[in-house]
């Protein structure tokens, strides 16, 4: 059974062809972007990963209480150093008067 299409309705059924067309290849652009990026993202991924076996590997190797030991030491210090700052900036502005630096120099 053969039916006759009018000039018509071949250009509206060629025109929903070529839109069918053009969005199966957006698609596959799509799909393509996609896919590349997911790989790149495997890359980024197994890098740090790497990066953190290494970090973990080094931290292995650390006694946590002597690091806690230098920690607390490094602790005492700052705050024995805050404590001790106006101290130490007081005596050296005395310092500095006493031999002289403090005074005013004459325009000459």
């Amino acid at each position: 059974m053969t039916t006759d299409i009018t000039r018509e309705e071949f250009k509206q059924l060629e025109g929903r062809v070529d839109v069918l067309e053009h969005k199966g290849n957006r698609d596959k652009t799509i799909k393509s972007q996609i896919l590349e990026q997911t790989r790149r993202n495997g890359d980024d991924l197994a890098a740090i990963k790497s990066c953190l076996d290494r970090v973990e590997a080094k931290l292995d190797g650390i006694d946590p209480t002597g690091l806690e030991r230098k920690v607390d030491g490094l602790q005492r210090k700052i705050e024995d150093l805050a404590k001790n700052l106006p101290r130490i900036v007081a005596d050296a502005v005395r310092e500095v008067y006493r031999n002289g630096g403090g005074g005013r120099r004459k325009a000459g």
